[in-house]
């Protein structure tokens, strides 16, 4: 149930203690983690997928986000390693892998970790995520 009175002027806030909560919190965690350690996210996103439809529906919008935040991702990864692979090919100097390399590596951290941010601040306001399938932040200019 929502605590806000009124919905229109500002955003809906749900009730702290709603049953999945803390799932939501480990995959963020998971996430956060799999900078040190890469399996943390994989294993993330199988809980997320497996807690889908299994609690309250604002918590949903917070997996599907992450579960997006995943295969975005690797999409990325995978596009990543194509041109990565076209540099090889256009015999350009190996200074241009490097680089483009560390690039998107660290472009791909940002990303990651400003999702995440969002998310849990969100989820510590409880508030959903307001476009969970968005490539950026998930969150509205109204919110």
């Amino acid at each position: 149930m929502p605590s806000s009175s009124s919905a229109s002027t500002s955003p809906q806030v749900y009730e702290k203690n709603t049953p999945g909560r803390g799932y939501v919190v480990v995959i963020y965690g998971l996430y956060i983690g799999s900078i040190i350690g890469v399996v943390t996210a994989p294993l993330g996103v199988i809980l997320a997928h497996w807690r889908l439809g299994c609690g309250a529906e604002w918590l949903d919008t917070h997996l599907r986000f992450q579960i997006y935040t995943f295969w975005l991702g690797i999409l990325a990864a995978i596009v990543a390693l194509f041109l990565w692979q076209g540099i090889g090919l256009l015999e350009l100097p190996p200074i241009y892998a490097w680089v483009f390399g560390y690039l998107f590596f660290t472009l791909g951290i940002f990303w990651m970790m400003a999702r995440c941010a969002v998310g849990i601040h969100r989820l510590t306001s409880n508030r959903a995520i307001d476009a969970p399938k968005c490539w950026l932040f998930g969150v509205s200019k109204r919110s």
